[in-house]
């Protein structure tokens, strides 16, 4: 069994989208093994965006993912869970999303897109290291 970060970002948890997302990878066939709803903090905040330091968008970004709580979950499931996760979440840009995936259904706006998947097995790693430091 493989682990994969997921977070529901401040405009999930701000429009009480957390269960929704939560239930449907719950009914893809993914189990939960960890959640929290936390404030993250600008050096979490930092260390998860690492990769994008630098670029136009990074202080946008920490401001929108530090302006209120997030849901943190991490969800198992087979080899390429990863890969299901983000399947299943959708383009990153709503309007490219495909209706059936969270964005595809829920979102309208490519910076505040509900939900953060890990973007490969690496990643999953090091991000669950980030948030759930015990499961590391």
């Amino acid at each position: 069994m493989k682990r994969t970060l997921v977070i529901c970002k401040p405009d999930a948890v701000e429009r009480g989208l957390s269960g929704e997302i939560i239930s449907r990878l719950e009914r893809k066939g993914l189990k939960l093994v960890a959640a929290e709803l936390r404030s993250l903090t600008r050096e979490t905040a930092e260390a998860h965006y690492a990769e994008h330091k630098g670029k136009a968008f990074y202080e946008d970004l920490l401001a929108f993912i530090t302006r209120s709580p997030v849901f943190a979950l991490v969800v198992e499931g087979p080899e390429d869970t990863w890969q299901i996760v983000r399947s299943m979440m959708g383009a990153t840009n709503p309007a490219n999303a495909v209706p059936g995936s969270i964005r595809g259904d829920l979102a309208t706006d490519t910076g505040e897109n509900l939900v953060h998947g890990s973007d490969s097995a690496e990643a999953a790693e090091r991000e669950i290291s980030i948030f759930f430091p015990d499961l590391a």
